[in-house]
């Protein structure tokens, strides 16, 4: 293996070791190199993707560079592909055909065009991204804040395996179920026939209302017959009665036409006839018919789990000729009961987890009950039912002697899932509030799991429609914590963030930057693209707060697109300059006057020093041959004092300043022209086109030069734009245009 430089070894000492095995410096590093093999593979010292984004969208080639385990962001305007690069990594990362939508309009129906790819991030092999769809798909659900909150918020590999140890213990009785797969039948059958029962009165007797009162209360018409309705018996006894019993009923609507009967067609001869025919509706009812042989189903099926005497009871009422007595009655109610019984005890048995048992006090005590005694239920004390619980109740027993251990193994989870919770809880709440949002957070226990829910400060209950009462910047915001704590769930290899904080005010802007990569659950350390149209980042993490954030490693480029190729440049922290600053470097540095004189007049603007100076630059701009100051908010010819004192002054830092002379060279066209096509910098093509074309017809032109960089709008503190390309292409495309045109 090659011994990597000191250099290399800083570096992976830097990224790539805890701080606990910075025991050693990277000179005595150097002289093991054998010891490095473990850490360092060929290929293993590149510290960054180089990543190339090609025929993607509006881009015909992007090349950008993406520190390891740090925060890069990419600044530069709306409009050169920002989101078309986040989401051409996220496809090449995904690996399917979402990278093939990205293909160029100027390209489609061309089979000879290179299709869109991305090449250097081959290593990555998951991603998530934080932009709009992020907020609409995945945040604000109707029951809690977040999608799969107990995922995130919870579901650590520390929890898993504690679960999985849990689970353990339970696992005698779960396969105690699994091995008997009648035991599932049974349940659903004894289900099924207490709810034939109703609700249980208040004298705990069935109801007379009940389905298995209407169809056995007054008598088994099924099995006891009218002697009048025996010709029918064979469809009163058939498989399905109800459906006869019905078809009959509604042929009876049609008996009032005549004396022919409307199922046959015959003659009814005689009165008896005809009422043979209505008798069937007199004494059944479809319905109750359908119930009752439903109920002698089930009744059926669950008979080896009735006790002798149990099912030689039921046999006798469900046959009864007449209405049910008080003793039979009695006899159904206890039945109910046995049987509530025994679906709860084993429901409970099913269903145990750690769920189940959160929140009981005494763990042991809970056990307990779940044990099922047969003897208490004797209803159903049956030699088929005791094979079934005998084997449960042996796990159960097992399980009774390892309380100790579970107790043990609940309290601990439980108290780690209640420092999970109030740590995440009081991670967001705290950015909540220094964020100055009414809102905060809750995870809420429900069964089978944990939800976080949103709670106002003036409201005791959680709201259930999130997004309807959230601003679209408090959405954002909070859509944007929370992403955070899904990140550190899902550890994905890369982060990226497409926007995210462009639509918030200054303040808000900096605790979310802070929240996200200072707060006690953030991004640090984690290979994060930042993509924004905001430079406010860039002052922030690189410059005016830097300590602040040096934890995140942020480094930061200016991104400039021309002619589908987006390229990208460092941005150091002494490129970031108060514009008066990069004025004065430009003027001393500039050798054409009218360049310099365009910055000088910039200057007085931001220092508010619109005296005699400002306003003779200002008067040569508008191609005046005397220059002005205002009186009385109206333009008065200088005196020729005031010219001489105003020219001394600018001399000072335009030697070579002459008002007069450079009033000719402003007046000329071919000259201005030439200027503006010599001069590569894009802030200075706009300026001089202000001069050249003071007056034109193009309105978004003439907005985004004298509003978007009118000094109002300006940061205080800017990029130079000598050495950055700030003016997005189409500007100066446009102004072009509207030169040639003359």
């Amino acid at each position: 293996m090659q011994v990597p430089s000191e250099k290399q070894l800083q570096a992976i000492v830097k990224h790539l070791v805890p701080d606990w095995l910075r025991l050693f410096t990277a000179t005595e590093c150097s002289t093991r190199a054998e010891d490095l093999d473990w850490l360092c593979q060929e290929g293993d010292l590149q510290m960054e993707f180089n990543v190339v984004v090609q025929n993607c969208n509006s881009i015909d080639r992007a090349d950008l560079k993406i520190n390891k385990g740090a925060l890069n962001i990419k600044y530069g305007a709306n409009g050169l592909g920002k989101s078309t690069i986040a989401r051409a990594i996220v496809a090449k990362v995904k690996a399917d055909d979402s990278l093939s939508l990205l293909m160029p309009f100027k390209s489609r129906g061309n089979a000879t065009a290179a299709p869109p790819s991305v090449s250097g991030i081959d290593e990555i092999k998951s991603s998530l991204v934080f932009d709009e769809d992020y907020v609409n798909q995945f945040v604000f659900q109707q029951d809690e804040v977040v999608k799969n909150s107990f995922d995130i918020f919870i579901k650590t590999p520390e929890y898993v395996a504690t679960m999985e140890e849990i689970e353990k213990l339970f696992s005698g009785i779960k396969k105690a179920f699994t091995d008997n797969p009648n035991i599932e039948q049974a349940i659903k059958d004894l289900k099924e026939l207490r709810d034939t029962f109703g609700s249980t009165s208040k004298d705990g007797s069935i109801p007379k209302t009940s389905k298995f009162m209407k169809s056995y209360g007054y008598g088994n018409k099924v099995e006891n017959i009218p002697e009048k309705l025996k010709p029918f018996e064979p469809f009163i006894k058939s498989p399905e009665p109800s459906k006869w019993i019905a078809w009959q009923i509604d042929g009876n609507n049609f008996l009032e036409l005549g004396d022919t009967c409307p199922y046959c067609a015959t003659t009814l001869s005689d009165v008896g006839q005809r009422e043979m025919v209505l008798a069937v509706e007199k004494e059944y009812d479809a319905k109750a018919v359908g119930h009752l042989n439903t109920i002698k189903t089930v009744i059926e099926r669950l008979g080896k789990y009735f006790s002798a005497k149990c099912q030689e009871n039921l046999e006798k009422l469900t046959k009864a000729k007449i209405e049910l007595g008080a003793e039979d009655k009695s006899f159904l109610s206890g039945l109910r009961t046995d049987i509530d019984a025994l679906i709860q005890k084993l429901e409970g048995l099913r269903t145990i987890s750690f769920f189940a048992l959160r929140d009981v006090d005494e763990i042991s005590d809970k056990i307990l009950m779940l044990k099922i005694d047969l003897g208490m239920i004797d209803k159903l004390n049956s030699e088929e039912t005791q094979a079934v619980i005998n084997p449960i109740n042996t796990q159960l027993n097992e399980l009774i002697k390892q309380v100790g251990t579970l107790k043990g193994n609940i309290n601990k989870h439980k108290a780690r899932i209640k420092k999970a919770i109030e740590k995440n809880q009081s991670s967001i709440n705290n950015f909540l509030k220094f964020a100055g949002y009414k809102y905060h957070v809750v995870i809420t226990a429900e069964p089978e799991t944990y939800k976080m829910k949103l709670v106002h400060r003036d409201m005791s209950e959680h709201i259930s429609a999130a997004s309807k009462h959230l601003s679209y910047g408090e959405r954002n915001a909070f859509a944007l914590v929370l992403f955070v704590h899904q990140v550190l769930s899902e550890n994905p290899d890369i982060v990226i963030l497409d926007d995210p904080i462009s639509s918030f005010d200054k303040n808000k802007k900096f605790a979310i930057l802070h929240q996200l990569f200072k707060g006690e659950v953030n991004l640090k350390g984690r290979t994060t693209v930042m993509l924004t149209h905001d430079i406010e980042p860039v002052i922030d993490m690189i410059k005016s707060t830097a300590r602040v954030f040096e934890g995140a490693k942020p480094s930061a480029f200016f991104l400039s697109s021309r002619a589908g190729i987006v390229s990208e440049q460092p941005i150091e922290k002494d490129d970031i300059q108060t514009f008066a600053r990069v004025c004065k470097d430009v003027i001393s540095a500039q050798a054409d006057s009218i360049i310099r004189s365009i910055y000088l007049r910039r200057h007085y603007e931001i220092v508010d020093d619109k005296g005699l100076e400002y306003n003779m630059l200002a008067s040569l701009f508008k191609k005046r041959d005397v220059p002005y100051v205002y009186f009385l908010n109206s333009p008065v010819d200088m005196e020729p004092s005031e010219k001489a004192k105003a020219q001394t002054k600018i001399k000072e830092d335009i030697s070579d300043f002459d008002y007069d002379a450079l009033v000719c060279v402003v007046k000329d066209d071919v000259a201005m022209r030439k200027k503006y096509t010599d001069t590569t910098v894009g802030y200075e093509k706009i300026q001089l086109f202000r001069i050249i074309h003071e007056q034109h017809d193009n309105h978004i032109i003439t907005k985004f030069i004298n509003e978007s960089y009118h000094i109002e709008n300006e940061y205080i503190m800017q990029l130079n734009p000598q050495k950055f390309e700030i003016i997005p292409e189409y500007v100066i495309d446009e102004c072009n245009k509207l030169l040639a045109k003359e």
